[in-house]
């Protein structure tokens, strides 16, 4: 198939229904349901850019076994040039959405890439799992499929190990073992976008413990799998089409979470990558180039949303020329430094590349990790300022029926702004709620500050995988310079 058209993945959806509940209900069509339908469109959206001819040499830059064009997420970077295709194809993805799809399309793919070109690593638990790996992720690129994934376990007892829990099926995990596979039975979270993905990839993230081996699993399947259904979380709309003029952003990209319960699923074998072995399911985040290569995404995407928020302060501050306040520059000014600081992390991650034994250009990981953990805090600042340029007028704005009502008239005189009339001041206010004031807006700070972990344990990492010695070097330095107290006797 090479890349597929948006119609294509909207029929792909249909073709393989899935068990979604939403409010109690269970969703016969995730394509027309208000809940998950919007969202649908904009990744169809997506898929059809591939082909578009202004962007098809940017989005479709690799190619499959065949030498047929596939999306450029799936590129092995060799060259300093693949690494600049990547973020160019990360970044018009990331525009197209306002960086507000954390999970579009293209960041699973490059995941999969990552394990790909690690492929080594699944072959310690024997030939046949490093086989199933590269079978699939080839079925996933062939045909240009959306993923999702859900890592992280069930809050259910958080000082208890998956094995310690009060119930031995609440966290997933292995059932028994059969002739055709695994048979597994729990749950996992956090599945975005898992209602309009195709398949689920399921790994565990590295903070197993002795004894819970059969929560070791690391393995794929379809969503439209029997035994394996989704409840979402409530939708923002609460069923109710949101209007564009009222709500630009949030009627159109909201993201959808899902809890997954395996019900007895069956697990080919030829799905199973990793099988009930702590040690490398632990090792497996690390041992691969998998931060790497999801992380120029994740920081490319992470930027363009910070760039919105900023823009839509500027946007607000200049509508009622709030911007001569020096307070009001200095929210601004804090902001439109964080960008230019993220961007040069990008970029001096790919500059410091080096080149693995296999010639796989692996970019320099701790700028990446720096915007990982700078993303989180500066995300909500901005927010916040962004609150406090707004202030009472975010929460005065009028309805957009209002315009047809008796009223009008005094909509179109008192909501006029210093530089804009009252339909653009209007509109201005409107977007900076959608990314400031309600639900839509809520989720996506608290995605900012969880996506890639526990940013407590991020910063942790920091300080054990920095580079300390680059600054206790210059402390042992200055230290020698006050050389040995006068007198003293050793």
């Amino acid at each position: 198939m090479g890349v597929r058209s948006g119609s294509e993945y909207w029929d792909h959806l249909r073709s393989q229904p899935r068990e979604v509940w939403v409010e109690g209900q269970r969703v016969e069509d995730v394509v027309r349901h208000p809940a998950f339908g919007r969202t649908a469109r904009q990744v169809a959206k997506l898929y059809d850019l591939q082909s578009d001819p202004a962007h098809a040499k940017v989005l479709a830059a690799a190619a499959d076994a065949c030498g047929q064009a596939c999306a450029t997420a799936f590129l092995v970077p060799k060259t300093p040039q693949d690494l600049r295709i990547r973020r160019a194809a990360f970044e018009t993805v990331a525009e197209q959405t306002f960086g507000l799809l954390g999970r579009s399309p293209d960041f699973m793919n490059t995941m999969l890439a990552a394990f790909l070109d690690g492929r080594g690593y699944f072959r310690k638990a024997g030939a046949r799992f490093e086989d199933n790996l590269v079978r699939y992720v080839e079925h996933v690129r062939d045909n240009d499929l959306f993923l999702t994934h859900a890592l992280i376990t069930p809050q259910n007892d958080r000082s208890r190990a998956s094995h310690e829990q009060a119930q031995s099926d609440l966290h997933l995990g292995v059932v028994r073992e059969t002739g055709e596979g695994l048979i597994v039975r729990g749950a996992r979270m956090l599945a975005t976008m898992g209602p309009v993905a195709d398949e689920v990839l399921i790994y565990s993230l590295p903070m197993l413990k002795p004894g819970d081996e059969r929560y070791a699993v690391a393995f794929a399947l379809p969503l439209a799998t029997p035994g394996l259904r989704q409840i979402a979380r409530p939708p923002f709309e609460k069923g109710l089409a949101r209007d564009h003029y009222e709500h630009p952003l949030a009627s159109r990209f909201e993201e959808p979470d899902s809890l997954l319960v395996f019900d007895d699923v069956l697990v080919p074998w030829d799905r199973v990558f990793i099988n009930q072995d702590v040690e490398l399911s632990n090792g497996m985040y690390g041992a691969t180039a998998v931060r790497q290569f999801t992380a120029q995404q994740t920081s490319v995407r992470g930027l363009v949303k910070l760039k919105l928020v900023t823009g839509a302060m500027i946007a607000v501050a200049r509508a009622i020329k709030a911007d001569i306040h020096l307070h009001v520059q200095n929210m601004i000014g804090e902001c439109l430094d964080a960008v230019e600081m993220v961007e040069s992390c990008i970029v001096r991650a790919e500059l410091e590349a080096e080149a693995a034994p296999n010639g796989t250009l692996r970019p320099n990981l701790r700028p990446y990790h720096a915007i990982r953990t700078f993303l989180p805090t500066i995300y909500p600042r901005a927010v916040e300022y962004l609150q406090k340029i707004g202030a009472g007028g975010l929460l005065m704005m009028p309805a957009e029926s209002d315009f047809a009502s008796p009223v009008a008239r005094d909509v179109l005189k008192y909501y006029q702004g210093a530089a804009t009339g009252s339909v653009d001041r209007i509109r201005i206010f409107k977007l900076a709620w959608d990314l400031c004031g309600d639900a839509f807006a809520s989720r996506q700070m608290q995605y900012e500050r969880y996506y890639v972990g526990d940013p407590v344990r991020l910063l942790a990492s920091s300080y054990h995988e920095g580079n300390r010695s680059a600054c206790t070097g210059l402390v042992d330095r200055a230290l020698a310079l006050a050389g040995e107290p006068a007198g003293m006797e050793r």
